[in-house]
């Protein structure tokens, strides 16, 4: 008996056996293109620039050491903690990443658990011919898809892909952020300039009306002179309104950057003699290329639709599984998980 069982076995594990082994064979198979880098043919310095500059670009500096601004720091800072389409493109983030993870878990064996157990009565008109039955049964389920094409790896290629296209997104709305931000606040100190200058013209408006309202009475200037200056003023003072509606509605536009309800901005006065901003390095075009977001973003959507490829021509070729499960039986509840009772089995599938 010892060897027929012997026999027994090792006719069944060999089918799995041998398909072991091909698996192990063919591993390495992947089919479809694999992925090429577009030439993206581009100058190699700009017209008209010198070529010492070029080898320096503004990406190369952070966005502290660019605005050197206490009050726009510190705004940059609260919209980057608080700003809603950032945390919309950071969720989105590890989204991808976790659907990654999981195209990568396809590639190994999955093991699962299970247990289950049931009580089945049968009666008759006599009592004595009543019987329960107890059946309980418990193990483990091994289930693997052996990847001979590929396809598991190129969907794992494709979602890798796609999370790292996701995280250039996320860095694109930073980029979009803090340059709204900057734009903004630098717009809201030119406003509070022009509004300073529009209040201070309009008091020299007023000094010049009353100068030329005592010309007129001391009969030394005409009605038209006096006319013009009220004009003047007119048109002044009703300037300084149109510019506190400018700046209220920038206000409102960097709240909602901030990710707060509409309120005043704090920020530094702008005077006259403000110093230029450095002249900024123009780079390399190819640098440049290689640094925009929105460009390694469709990059990336590039290599996770040339790994789709791959995994639509697998489609075409078999696909082959294997199962296995191992565990016990038991027929009394109370001896579930000590009963003598044993059971395994193999199997193979072919799609």
């Amino acid at each position: 008996m010892g060897t027929r069982d012997t026999e027994m076995r090792t006719r069944t594990f060999r089918p799995v056996l041998v398909v072991a082994a091909i698996s192990t064979v063919m591993a390495g198979c992947k089919v479809g293109p694999e992925y090429d880098k577009p030439k993206l043919p581009a100058p190699a310095a700009f017209r008209f620039a010198e070529a010492t500059a070029q080898a320096q670009t503004l990406a190369d500096t952070t966005w502290f050491q660019v605005f050197d601004d206490k009050a726009l720091q510190a705004l940059i800072q609260e919209a980057i903690a608080n700003n809603l389409d950032l945390k919309v493109a950071m969720a989105h983030v590890m989204e991808a990443r976790a659907q990654a993870g999981s195209a990568k878990s396809y590639i190994y064996p999955e093991v699962t658990g299970s247990a289950g157990f049931g009580v089945r009565s049968a009666s008759t008109t006599e009592d004595v011919n009543d019987t329960n039955h107890q059946s309980g049964v418990y193990g483990f389920r091994l289930s693997w898809e052996i990847d001979l094409w590929g396809k598991l790896r190129r969907q794992h290629e494709a979602a890798t892909a796609l999370a790292v296209a996701s995280e250039q997104a996320q860095r694109g709305v930073m980029v979009t952020l803090v340059g709204d931000v900057a734009t903004n606040y630098f717009l809201l100190r030119e406003l509070d300039l022009q509004l300073e200058i529009a209040r201070q013209t309009l008091q020299i408006n007023n000094t010049t009306v009353d100068y030329f309202q005592n010309r007129l009475s001391g009969g030394v200037s005409n009605r038209l002179e006096l006319d013009r200056i009220q004009a003047l003023r007119e048109q002044t003072a009703v300037a300084i309104p149109e510019i506190e509606r400018q700046i209220a509605q920038v206000e409102h536009l960097v709240s909602l950057l901030l990710g707060r309800p509409p309120g005043p901005v704090t920020r530094d006065r702008l005077t006259l003699a403000e110093q230029s901003p450095p002249p900024i390095p123009p780079g390399l075009p190819t640098s440049l290329l290689e640094r925009r977001p929105d460009v390694m973003e469709a990059e990336q959507i590039l290599v996770a639709a040339n790994a789709d490829i791959g995994v639509a021509k697998s489609l075409f070729y078999p696909s082959i599984s294997l199962t296995s499960f191992f565990g016990g039986v038991s027929g009394d509840l109370t001896s579930f998980l000590g009963g003598t009772g044993g059971v395994w089995s193999l199997g193979s599938s072919l799609l």
